[in-house]
């Protein structure tokens, strides 16, 4: 994986980074933390700045935050809520009124979450998609998203260029890190749909 990012970033330079993070919202698996850092690296060896650097890697967070929006706008609410209804709804347990609930409680925290959740792994692609099905406006979205993707592009890459030598000990250091992070976020979403269907069969039998 070093060898392709560092391949690229070397054959097309801002062009590379841009593309190279454009493709890591929509498939998350390649991690940003990664193109960054050595995007940074570069900045070192190469003509690239970290100012160029940066605005390259943001765009490409913008470009492809936007694509995940409008496939979250196609699978909107009403299509949701159809599948919901279908054997598949009930497979999963999951009602029209908790796909209303989620709707609504993006629409009321939505903002926040788009700009927080670009500093996690995974979900700060993953985010664009409820944004778009809940139909967020998209000058909010943008901004919002060119925010948070900034300022997480602008950290990382100010650590590969500062990092110097020690490069491979700062890349270890983000790949455990990203690790700790990811296995927070799943604990928390399997407490979280504990609570919910425990509160879910409650009602039920209350009913």
């Amino acid at each position: 994986m070093e060898e392709i990012v560092i391949g690229i970033m070397n054959s097309f330079g801002y062009l590379g980074i841009g593309l190279l993070i454009l493709i890591e919202n929509l498939f998350p698996p390649i991690p940003s933390e990664l193109i960054l850092t050595f995007g940074g690296f570069m900045t070192i060896d190469s003509n690239m700045t970290i100012i160029g650097v940066i605005i390259a890697s943001t765009i490409g967070s913008l470009l492809g935050a936007i694509v995940l929006y409008y496939i979250g706008k196609i699978l909107n609410k009403e299509r949701l809520i159809k599948i919901v209804k279908s054997k598949y709804g009930k497979l999963l347990r999951i009602k029209p009124k908790d796909i209303e609930a989620a709707d609504n409680w993006f629409d009321s925290k939505g903002s926040k979450t788009v700009f927080f959740c670009r500093f996690v792994p995974v979900v700060r692609s993953l985010i664009s998609i409820p944004a778009g099905m809940s139909e967020m406006p998209m000058f909010k979205f943008i901004i919002y998203t060119l925010s948070g993707s900034m300022i997480w592009n602008t950290i990382l890459v100010c650590i590969g260029a500062f990092a110097g030598d020690k490069k491979d000990y700062i890349l270890n250091i983000i790949d455990k890190a990203s690790y700790i992070i990811l296995i927070v976020i799943a604990i928390a979403c399997c407490v979280f749909i504990y609570k919910f269907y425990k509160k879910r069969i409650k009602k039920e039998k209350i009913n």
